[in-house]
Protein backbone atom coordinates (compact mmCIF):
# COMPACT_ATOMS: atom_id res chain seq x y z
CA UNK A 1 0.00 0.00 0.00
CA UNK A 2 0.94 3.09 -0.97
CA UNK A 3 1.87 5.55 2.10
CA UNK A 4 1.72 9.10 2.00
CA UNK A 5 4.69 11.47 2.67
CA UNK A 6 5.52 13.88 5.04
CA UNK A 7 8.61 15.40 5.04
CA UNK A 8 7.92 19.00 3.79
CA UNK A 9 9.69 21.30 5.42
CA UNK A 10 6.68 24.29 5.70
CA UNK A 11 3.98 21.92 4.72
CA UNK A 12 1.89 25.67 5.05
CA UNK A 13 3.55 27.45 2.31
CA UNK A 14 3.81 24.11 -0.01
CA UNK A 15 0.37 24.38 0.40
CA UNK A 16 -0.49 28.18 -0.27
CA UNK A 17 2.28 27.40 -3.34
CA UNK A 18 -0.12 24.43 -4.47
CA UNK A 19 -3.28 26.30 -4.13
CA UNK A 20 -1.76 29.56 -6.39
CA UNK A 21 -0.91 26.97 -8.94
CA UNK A 22 -4.38 25.47 -8.86
CA UNK A 23 -5.54 28.52 -8.45
CA UNK A 24 -4.36 29.71 -11.80
CA UNK A 25 -4.60 26.73 -13.84
CA UNK A 26 -8.50 25.76 -12.77
CA UNK A 27 -9.63 28.98 -10.96
CA UNK A 28 -10.86 29.18 -7.62
CA UNK A 29 -13.82 26.45 -7.53
CA UNK A 30 -11.56 23.59 -8.28
CA UNK A 31 -9.65 24.72 -4.76
CA UNK A 32 -9.80 21.56 -2.42
CA UNK A 33 -7.87 20.71 0.53
CA UNK A 34 -8.01 17.10 -0.15
CA UNK A 35 -7.00 17.85 -4.03
CA UNK A 36 -4.02 19.77 -2.56
CA UNK A 37 -3.15 17.17 0.09
CA UNK A 38 -3.03 14.77 -2.33
CA UNK A 39 -0.91 16.83 -4.60
CA UNK A 40 1.78 16.86 -2.24
CA UNK A 41 1.64 13.51 -0.96
CA UNK A 42 -0.12 13.76 2.55
CA UNK A 43 -2.40 12.48 4.15
CA UNK A 44 -6.11 14.21 3.09
CA UNK A 45 -6.29 15.53 7.16
CA UNK A 46 -2.67 17.37 6.94
CA UNK A 47 -4.11 20.41 5.91
CA UNK A 48 -6.39 20.98 8.64
CA UNK A 49 -3.23 21.51 10.98
CA UNK A 50 -2.68 25.10 8.63
CA UNK A 51 -6.49 25.97 7.50
CA UNK A 52 -9.62 24.52 9.19
CA UNK A 53 -11.71 24.94 6.28
CA UNK A 54 -11.21 26.28 2.51
CA UNK A 55 -12.83 29.32 3.50
CA UNK A 56 -9.19 29.74 5.86
CA UNK A 57 -7.32 28.96 2.58
CA UNK A 58 -8.33 31.32 0.47
CA UNK A 59 -8.16 34.27 3.29
CA UNK A 60 -4.26 32.96 3.47
CA UNK A 61 -3.95 32.88 -0.26
CA UNK A 62 -5.51 36.26 -0.67
CA UNK A 63 -3.47 37.76 2.45
CA UNK A 64 0.13 36.45 0.63
CA UNK A 65 -0.87 38.37 -2.21
CA UNK A 66 -1.74 41.34 -1.00
CA UNK A 67 1.94 41.17 0.99
CA UNK A 68 3.05 40.59 -2.08
CA UNK A 69 1.74 43.47 -3.93
CA UNK A 70 2.18 45.58 -1.36
CA UNK A 71 5.95 44.88 -1.39
CA UNK A 72 5.79 45.54 -5.07
CA UNK A 73 4.23 48.76 -4.58
CA UNK A 74 6.94 50.05 -1.74
CA UNK A 75 9.98 48.92 -4.03
CA UNK A 76 8.24 50.73 -7.25
CA UNK A 77 8.43 54.31 -6.30
CA UNK A 78 11.43 55.74 -5.03
CA UNK A 79 11.06 57.63 -1.76
CA UNK A 80 12.35 61.28 -2.78
CA UNK A 81 12.40 62.56 -6.25
CA UNK A 82 9.08 64.13 -8.69
CA UNK A 83 5.73 63.15 -8.18
CA UNK A 84 5.70 62.20 -12.07
CA UNK A 85 7.87 59.71 -11.84
CA UNK A 86 6.64 57.88 -8.38
CA UNK A 87 3.37 57.96 -9.58
CA UNK A 88 4.30 56.34 -12.62
CA UNK A 89 6.99 53.45 -10.46
CA UNK A 90 3.71 52.55 -8.41
CA UNK A 91 1.08 52.52 -11.18
CA UNK A 92 3.62 49.91 -13.72
CA UNK A 93 4.19 48.35 -10.03
CA UNK A 94 0.40 47.94 -9.73
CA UNK A 95 -0.11 47.15 -13.09
CA UNK A 96 2.87 44.50 -13.75
CA UNK A 97 1.41 42.64 -10.68
CA UNK A 98 -1.98 42.00 -11.41
CA UNK A 99 -1.32 41.28 -15.31
CA UNK A 100 1.51 39.16 -13.47
CA UNK A 101 -1.16 37.34 -11.45
CA UNK A 102 -4.83 38.06 -12.43
CA UNK A 103 -7.00 35.26 -10.83
CA UNK A 104 -4.87 35.58 -7.30
CA UNK A 105 -6.01 39.87 -7.79
CA UNK A 106 -9.07 38.48 -8.56
CA UNK A 107 -9.08 36.48 -5.69
CA UNK A 108 -7.74 38.68 -3.33
CA UNK A 109 -10.58 41.24 -3.94
CA UNK A 110 -13.07 38.81 -3.55
CA UNK A 111 -12.30 37.25 -0.23
CA UNK A 112 -11.35 40.85 1.39
CA UNK A 113 -15.34 41.57 1.13
CA UNK A 114 -15.89 37.94 2.70
CA UNK A 115 -17.74 38.72 6.32
CA UNK A 116 -15.03 36.10 7.30
CA UNK A 117 -12.08 38.02 6.23
CA UNK A 118 -9.01 38.27 9.26
CA UNK A 119 -8.30 41.52 10.14
CA UNK A 120 -5.17 41.17 9.31
CA UNK A 121 -6.32 40.07 5.55
CA UNK A 122 -8.50 43.39 5.96
CA UNK A 123 -5.15 45.30 6.89
CA UNK A 124 -3.29 44.30 3.66
CA UNK A 125 -5.73 45.51 1.69
CA UNK A 126 -5.67 48.75 2.68
CA UNK A 127 -1.77 48.85 2.91
CA UNK A 128 -1.96 49.96 -0.58
CA UNK A 129 -4.34 52.85 -0.22
CA UNK A 130 -2.32 54.03 2.31
CA UNK A 131 0.97 53.68 0.16
CA UNK A 132 -0.50 55.53 -2.49
CA UNK A 133 -1.97 58.83 -0.37
CA UNK A 134 1.51 58.87 1.34
CA UNK A 135 2.55 59.36 -2.17
CA UNK A 136 -0.36 61.85 -2.90
CA UNK A 137 0.48 63.67 0.65
CA UNK A 138 3.69 64.07 -0.29
CA UNK A 139 2.97 65.91 -3.43
CA UNK A 140 1.09 68.47 -1.93
CA UNK A 141 3.66 69.09 0.39
CA UNK A 142 6.17 70.12 -2.65
CA UNK A 143 3.34 72.04 -4.49
CA UNK A 144 3.36 69.01 -7.32
CA UNK A 145 -0.04 68.07 -6.32
CA UNK A 146 -3.07 70.39 -5.96
CA UNK A 147 -4.36 71.13 -2.70
CA UNK A 148 -7.69 69.24 -0.88
CA UNK A 149 -8.55 65.93 1.52
CA UNK A 150 -6.03 62.94 -0.02
CA UNK A 151 -8.87 60.77 -0.39
CA UNK A 152 -10.41 63.09 -3.26
CA UNK A 153 -7.60 62.81 -5.18
CA UNK A 154 -5.61 59.39 -4.33
CA UNK A 155 -9.40 57.48 -4.47
CA UNK A 156 -9.80 58.26 -8.67
CA UNK A 157 -6.04 58.06 -9.67
CA UNK A 158 -6.15 54.07 -7.60
CA UNK A 159 -9.42 53.81 -9.18
CA UNK A 160 -8.23 54.64 -13.39
CA UNK A 161 -5.00 52.45 -12.49
CA UNK A 162 -7.02 49.68 -11.21
CA UNK A 163 -9.88 50.01 -14.21
CA UNK A 164 -6.92 49.72 -16.91
CA UNK A 165 -5.57 46.88 -15.28
CA UNK A 166 -8.64 45.18 -15.56
CA UNK A 167 -9.10 46.34 -19.19
CA UNK A 168 -5.57 44.56 -19.65
CA UNK A 169 -6.09 41.28 -17.81
CA UNK A 170 -9.52 40.98 -19.73
CA UNK A 171 -7.97 40.76 -22.81
CA UNK A 172 -10.03 44.20 -24.00
CA UNK A 173 -7.17 45.74 -25.02
CA UNK A 174 -4.61 44.68 -27.63
CA UNK A 175 -0.74 43.84 -26.75
CA UNK A 176 -0.07 47.34 -28.32
CA UNK A 177 -2.97 49.25 -26.34
CA UNK A 178 -1.75 47.05 -23.09
CA UNK A 179 1.64 48.08 -23.45
CA UNK A 180 1.68 51.43 -23.89
CA UNK A 181 -1.98 52.84 -22.58
CA UNK A 182 -0.42 53.05 -19.25
CA UNK A 183 1.47 56.01 -19.58
CA UNK A 184 -1.50 57.84 -21.48
CA UNK A 185 -3.63 56.56 -18.18
CA UNK A 186 -0.61 57.97 -16.24
CA UNK A 187 -0.61 61.34 -18.19
CA UNK A 188 -4.37 61.66 -17.35
CA UNK A 189 -4.14 61.06 -13.60
CA UNK A 190 -0.80 63.86 -13.55
CA UNK A 191 -3.65 66.32 -15.20
CA UNK A 192 -5.90 65.28 -12.08
CA UNK A 193 -3.63 65.76 -9.48
CA UNK A 194 -2.02 68.88 -11.00
CA UNK A 195 -2.36 72.27 -8.85
CA UNK A 196 -4.66 74.74 -10.76
CA UNK A 197 -2.61 76.98 -12.73
CA UNK A 198 -2.87 80.66 -11.25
Amino acid sequence: MHSRRYHHGDLRAALLERAEETLREKGPAALSLRELARDLGVSHAAPSRHFKDKQALLDALALTGFERLNAALAQGPALDGPFADRLAALAHAYVGFATANPELLDLMYTVKHDPQATEALIGAAYQGLQQAAALVADGQRTGEVRPGPVEQICLPALATVHGFADLAVGGLLSPEEARTGLDDVITYILRGCAPDQA
